[in-house]
């Protein structure tokens, strides 16, 4: 295969289209369609782009068009290039319109009441023009949404232990989990039984498995020699998972920063129970070998100085 520099000099912005559109639409006919060129010029342009890797993308079946494993990495790249150009494009025209650009970080939610929204708020006091885009999401969300180019930064944890390979970490803090349950449940008004009990009788709301905190709990079930709760709701909406306990006798298990406004408002109340001892820290999430200028590495720095602070 040819080297990249010469693979770069001859794909072409309609290439990476194409090969993206059709990694989501599966059929040729569709994709020509939305990309308003004939069936025949597509077809062209997809033998182009086979000729320069040398190699099948797609092959023909009766389901459609199934990408080859190099047509799948193809795709994996055309997407993140494509997302990164047209976010550029739209800080560009932002820009011209007399803004001073965009940033666009995800959190965990655990530290988006203290740490990510005093940062957010001295960054737009800094720069009132910057447009920010906040996105509240679970760490293997988060993880997967860096990689693919649509955040700058995550605040999260690693959700494999392979990723260090791909990001760059800063420990910034931790999440105190408490177990709650909503105001007047039975658990309220009578002794605690044990967690054996609880996670055998009683229904659990917890995180989906591919998140750290959900992987923590199991870790210490497991290590205590007890089962996984036999009755669960997963969810991975912090929203949803708060009215769900409010209207449940659900027990589940949540950072104390998320829950706190609840608490005080007498909205759920609080098991004596230590769940979540294992969860590691949260931190500063980058991709490597990645040059971040303003605004991302104003923002950065907010961050790191606003946990020296509360270290100190």
């Amino acid at each position: 295969m040819e080297g990249y520099q010469a693979l770069l000099s001859r794909l072409r912005y309609k290439h990476l289209l194409l090969v993206a559109t059709l990694g989501r639409l599966r059929n040729l006919h569709q994709t020509s369609a939305t990309m308003h060129m004939s069936q025949p010029a597509a077809t062209r342009m997809l033998g182009e782009i086979e000729k320069v890797f040398g190699c099948r993308l797609f092959e023909r079946t009766a389901r459609g068009m199934t990408p080859t494993t190099v047509g799948e990495m193809l795709i994996a790249f055309a997407d993140n290039a494509l997302t990164r150009l047209d976010r550029c494009a739209e800080e560009i025209h932002r820009y011209q319109l007399g803004g001073r650009g965009q940033l666009t970080v995800g959190t965990i939610m655990g530290a988006a009441p203290d740490l990510v929204a005093q940062a957010v708020i001295q960054m737009k006091r800094e720069r009132p023009m910057l447009q920010i885009r906040l996105m509240g999401e679970t760490s293997d969300q988060l993880v997967e949404l860096l990689e693919a180019g649509k955040i700058d930064i995550a605040i999260a944890r690693y959700a494999t232990s392979l990723q260090h390979n791909q990001f760059d970490f800063e420990p910034l803090g931790n999440e105190t989990l408490v177990t709650v349950v909503r105001r007047d449940h039975p658990l309220c008004r009578e002794p605690l039984p044990s967690l054996a009990r609880l996670l055998e009788d009683w229904p659990w709301l917890l995180q989906p498995m591919a998140t750290p905190a959900r992987q923590a709990l199991e870790k210490e079930f497991e290590s205590a020699g007890l089962i996984s709760p036999r009755d669960i709701i997963e969810c991975g909406s912090i929203f949803a998972a708060l009215q769900l306990v409010q209207q449940s006798d659900c027990l589940m298990v949540m950072s104390e920063t998320v829950l706190r406004d609840h608490l005080e408002a007498g909205l759920v109340t609080r098991l004596p129970l230590s769940l979540g001892r294992t969860l590691a820290p949260f931190g500063l999430l980058t991709r490597k070998d990645t040059l971040y200028g303003e605004p991302v590495s104003g923002f950065c720095e907010i961050l790191r100085e606003n946990t020296a602070a509360w270290h100190r």
